[in-house]
């Protein structure tokens, strides 16, 4: 029987939850009031003027309930404010502010520090192998008919 330790999907999560962990710790450790997933909805947002939230939960992996509570969250943080739809009143338009624009950029720094830790002693080329192979796996699970 195969252990733990020798699938490769296993050791995929596992470093995933690891850098995230690690991530998360920096983040605080640095005084930024945010998590990793609010930055992330935060970068959405700011990169995809108009993104609806479902949209915004495709992007960055979660589900509709877990988006909707983050972005109450980082609203209440000013990172965000929330404009009614002119047309239709079950959606919101989301806008980042001043602030949120502010803590991106600030934490922009701190993310490429810790991506370069994580990835130490790991070749460019190996990098390369290792995100195409990632790609294909997507692809190769998006793209079943079964």
């Amino acid at each position: 029987m195969e252990k733990l330790n020798s699938i490769i999907f296993y050791n995929i999560d596992k470093a995933i939850r690891a850098y995230r962990s690690y991530a998360q710790r920096q983040l605080k450790a640095n005084g930024f009031n945010i998590t990793i997933d609010q930055w992330l909805i935060i970068k959405a947002i700011l990169e995809n003027p108009g993104i609806t939230q479902s949209e915004i939960g495709d992007l960055v992996f979660k589900d509709n309930a877990s988006v909707t509570r983050i972005i109450d969250l980082i609203v209440k943080s000013g990172f965000i404010i929330r404009h009614p739809h002119p047309e239709d009143r079950r959606k919101t338009n989301l806008e980042v502010t001043d602030s949120g624009k502010k803590i991106i950029k600030d934490v922009q720094g701190l993310i490429e520090t810790n991506r370069k830790t994580a990835l130490k002693g790991i070749s460019k080329t190996t990098l390369e192998i290792m995100n195409s192979a990632l790609l294909t796996i997507s692809d190769n699970c998006l793209n079943t008919k079964k």
